[in-house]
């Protein structure tokens, strides 16, 4: 299957000769949408088959090939998950009284009036190398023998100025009787809790931030998946588990550790949790303590259906953090008896060889710990792409990427015997060459600027004493290693969080940051998770989860309080006097209970300002607003009419310019170049919240790729083409970035500091001069968008996991008001650009073009383009076509392929139009068009003048052009 992706995804439609058109048949991309692949691939064939291949065909074919290729390795994932032994009886059960678990009977009887708390602290991960991520689950059951991770289990605390905290098991879970009939999930660090009294509750992961949680409790076996869509009440499985009138509690807490860490902190943290609740029912046979060997993975094969249930998942190593120590971990052939025999050469769950002191001793154990500097850089990346690329690459065994999975085999082998001969400076080495060689032969965004940035600047000030970087997890920027030599690892920790935070500051409008950098400290934990029970005064939640459920206890009666919650306050306020660890409760307490209303005022002063400054025209916002509550306007109402005559272009609509240039246009072209007459102007004004996958960057200022050695951004790639251009034709072309209240300063500066690429003509930002403010979406909206417009259906649990987020968000927009105005976030994030449209006024409302036309009078053409748009070149024979045309406009389109939604070039009503996919009055008729508009605009600079009712002597008249 990823043959045939890869023959029609890179080879078929560039070959010489190859037919570049053609339309897309909408009943195949139906079965696309609804993962019915091979019934597409069967549609995309048999049209084929009549007409002949075409680019537009391969790319629907690549795509269902590819989709059914992942589909099947998901299907035999998701059968050895669920076939694992200690797994399958729990799709089995489908009533409270076929389950036959219990809570363990010292968790029933109260101490003085409190349950027992059982409590699990589980370390994380940390892997010196996963031999190319050979750990996804597919690459493990299908090349066992290469398939090895060698990880290590820490503790952690994030290093303060005065480092007061001692490195601890960053993971906690904790499990209690309570005296309610209901399922109590708190996540401390999150800040949510919820009482459950409903069993479709459980599997609703995206109703609130406890999804996590609820994927343990089902996982565990307190609530089987078997019960899924029962009708059976709660209270009945409640009553089996732990008695009449009671219920569980189950409460998380991550303790100080951001997201991204790539330390697998939401694996092991499941894992915990899935402990603890196992522990509690007897699943497992110690209470308290460590875990034999059988009950780890029996741990981590739960953790795996947990992930699996919750539409997520990363590889095996993850659920490093229920082992002790070091270990190496790999796969291994499937045998006789067990699930995978005949259908995969490997398991799914690996074996875990724990090094002993005699193989690594302590003394090598210490050393690396005196020479490692584990951080977190702070970026926030999802490395799922980066996973079906290793993927991807390893089914199609191509050359480079082959070799550099063979060399990273040999890397694991060699980092192991440095950690047996405890030689750290070797393990750098290894680790190093590990980033630099395989890694990046195999998956080159593995690193990114800020990653060469930080190692480039530890070399530099460190030399020798640097003793190489080392890769956490999936992909850099976010948790890493750098290792030193002793002598200078203080100074070091200290310098990286310096030299992390300069270049944070640097970048971080250009690459994707979720937090500040943080530097942290960390022990190897020998014990693997551990559990201990909690009694009498020591049967207290965490400090943590009193500032999130006290408040709300206090407001309420105190005889309406259960006997254990009253209990529990007068406990925990007892504890407040004593404990130090609860001395600063009091002033927490109030603040969340009365918090200051001094920054919201101060925020919403700042939003009138913001709003004031960039150009926002309340008269429009209102009759937008009032239009949208009314129903005027919507995305059903910006539909055309149902009976709009719709047809594709005739053959004399457009010019194919992908023939053999015309000299004579191409002459006139370049006569217009030589002359002075063109200028670029670059649509820079976006946050590339999609290209960055919702963490809103500069995206004209992201490093995207690596060309000539060196990450360039988009704005440097397309100075670089002008650059070229203007030397070519022997005059600079002057270059416009368009930007927006998001872009304008971080452009400006980042544009400063590179000293404008050292562009040789003139080069101009032109600031955006209207802004909106956003809307709460009407519900008919979000109905119409995610249920009359097509949408690509999820796996399974993953599609149940986006119904649940999307009903969430409909009632979110009711209860917040539908088209009321969005203020409840950062000023910044309620404001948005206006579009497109407005970037070609804007320039003669703020001066540009005036300031253009006085160093260039002769300017007559603009070519217009967007930011991302790489293939955009101010290419001469399409000039020539342009001018010769005389038209005022001239859009680039390209023939349409499967990934081209949105819209194109028609015929509606007899006239040529652009249009909007979601203008149109059917989902099918997008395929009847076969040509895709690129958003690159020829203009005629009098001539849209013209269009204005202007001329050129009218520029600086303020009240002519505002």
């Amino acid at each position: 299957l990823f043959f045939l992706y890869a023959i029609h995804r890179f080879h078929l439609p560039y070959r010489p000769g190859a037919n570049a058109g053609g339309l897309i048949p909408f009943a195949g991309c139906e079965y696309l949408l609804r993962r019915r692949f091979e019934e597409a691939i069967d549609t995309f064939l048999r049209v084929q088959e009549n007409r002949g291949p075409d680019a537009a065909l391969s790319s629907a074919l690549a795509t269902a090939y590819r989709s059914l290729g992942f589909q099947t390795l998901a299907d035999q994932v998701r059968r050895s998950v669920r076939s694992v032994r200690g797994n399958h009886w729990m799709f089995r059960t489908g009533h409270p009284a076929d389950l036959p678990l219990r809570i363990r009977p010292e968790l029933l009887e109260p101490t003085q009036g409190l349950f027992p708390i059982l409590h699990e602290a589980t370390p994380v991960r940390m892997d010196l190398s996963h031999s190319a991520w050979s750990d996804i689950f597919f690459l493990g059951m299908d090349f066992p023998e290469g398939a090895r991770v060698l990880n290590i289990s820490i503790d952690l605390s994030v290093r303060d100025e005065d480092a007061s905290e001692s490195p601890r098991p960053p993971v906690e879970s904790f499990l209690r009787i309570i005296d309610r009939p209901v399922l109590r999930l708190v996540s401390v660090d999150l800040e949510a809790s919820a009482e459950i009294d409903r069993l479709d509750e459980i599997f609703d992961f995206a109703r609130d931030y406890l999804g996590l949680l609820k994927a343990a409790v089902i996982a565990s076996g307190l609530v089987p998946p078997g019960m899924e869509g029962s009708g059976q009440p709660l209270s009945d499985l409640l009553s089996r588990l732990v008695g009449s009138g009671r219920g569980i509690e189950l409460v998380s807490q991550v303790n100080r550790i951001p997201k991204g860490s790539r330390l697998a902190v939401s694996t092991n943290l499941l894992a915990s949790l899935i402990a603890v609740c196992m522990r509690a029912t007897g699943q497992i046979r110690s209470l308290t303590d460590g875990l034999a060997e059988e009950d780890r993975r029996l741990i981590a094969a739960r953790a795996i259906l947990g992930e699996w249930l919750g539409g997520s998942g990363g590889g095996w190593q993850d659920s490093g953090g229920v082992w002790p120590g070091a270990k190496l971990i790999q796969a291994v052939k499937a045998a006789a008896g067990d699930p995978e025999y005949g259908i995969s050469r490997g398991r799914l769950l690996p074996a875990h060889t724990i090094f002993s002191p005699q193989e690594v001793s302590a003394e090598t154990r210490r050393a690396l710990q005196d020479s490692l500097v584990l951080v977190h850089g702070g970026m926030a990346q999802n490395v799922g792409p980066i996973l079906e690329m290793v993927t991807e690459k390893y089914l199609l065994r191509s050359g480079a990427e082959w070799q550099g999975r063979q060399e990273a085999i040999h890397l694991l082998d060699e980092i192991t015997a440095h950690l047996r001969q405890g030689d750290v400076r070797a393990i750098g080495r290894s680790t190093h060459a590990n980033f630099h060689g395989p890694i990046q032969t195999i998956i080159p965004w593995a690193t990114n600027l800020y990653t060469e940035t930080l190692i480039a600047r530890a070399r530099e000030e460190f030399g020798d004493a640097f003793w190489g970087f080392w890769m956490l997890g999936g992909m850099s920027g976010g948790g890493m290693g750098f290792l030193f030599a002793p002598t200078v690892k203080e100074r070091a920790q200290q310098h990286l969080g310096d030299i992390m935070h300069q270049a944070k500051d640097q970048l971080e409008q250009a690459i994707p940051f979720g937090m500040d950098p943080v530097v942290y400290d960390f022990a190897i934990n020998e014990k693997g998770t551990w559990a201990d029970l909690r009694t009498d005064d020591a049967a207290l939640m965490p400090s943590g989860y009193y500032p999130l459920v006290v408040p709300a206890l206090l407001r309420t009666e105190q005889l309406t309080l259960s006997p254990a919650r009253r209990t529990e306050l007068d406990r925990f306020s007892a504890a407040c006097r004593t404990d130090p660890a609860l001395s600063g409760m009091v002033p927490a307490l109030f603040d969340r209970m009365l918090p200051a209303s001094e920054s919201q005022t101060g925020e919403e002063e700042n939003l009138r300002a913001l709003l004031d400054r960039y150009g926002f025209d309340r008269t429009q916002h209102e009759q937008i607003k009032a239009d949208l509550r009314s129903g005027r306007i919507g995305l059903a109402q910006n539909r055309l009419p149902i009976n709009s005559q719709i047809e594709d272009v005739r053959s004399g609509d457009v010019i194919d310019a992908t023939e053999s240039a015309d000299d004579r246009l191409r002459a006139i072209g370049q006569q217009a170049l030589a002359a002075g007459e063109v200028a670029v102007v670059s649509l820079s004004g976006g946050a590339g919240s999609r290209w960055t996958q919702g963490a809103g960057v500069v995206k004209a200022l992201n490093p995207f790729c690596r060309l000539g050695n060196a990450h360039r951004s988009f704005i440097e790639v397309h100075l670089a083409k002008s650059r070229r251009t203007g030397r070519l034709c022997g005059t600079p072309l002057p270059h416009v970035i368009t930007t927006s209240y998001l872009t304008d300063q971080p452009i400006e500066t980042f544009l400063d500091a590179a000293d404008s690429y050292h562009y040789p003509g003139s080069l101009h930002l032109s600031p955006g001069r209207h802004v909106g403010l956003r809307l709460v979406p009407a519900a008919r909206d979000l109905h119409f968008a995610w249920e009359e417009m097509p949408q690509q259906l999820l796996d399974e649990r993953a599609q149940k996991v986006r119904d649940s987020l999307h009903a969430a968000l409909i009632e979110w927009a009711r209860q917040t008001g539908e088209g009321s105005d969005y203020t409840d976030n950062l000023p910044r994030q309620c404001l948005h650009p206006v579009g497109h449209w407005y970037e070609i006024p804007n320039l003669l409302g703020n001066g540009v073009l005036l300031a253009l036309l006085e160093e260039r009078p002769q300017l007559k053409y603009l070519l217009v383009h967007n930011i991302d748009t790489l293939g955009t070149d101010v290419d001469p024979s399409l000039l020539g076509l342009h001018i010769d045309s005389g038209a005022d406009l001239t859009y680039e389109l390209i023939a349409r392929q499967l990934d081209d939604r949105g819209g194109g070039l028609a015929r509606i009503d007899g006239h040529l139009r652009l249009i909007e996919g979601l203008a149109l009055p059917r989902e099918e008729i997008e395929f009847t068009l076969s040509y895709y508009n690129t958003g690159t605009t020829w203009i005629d600079l009098d001539r849209l003048l013209a269009l204005f009712d202007l001329t050129r002597d009218d520029l600086d008249e303020a009240t002519k052009v505002s």
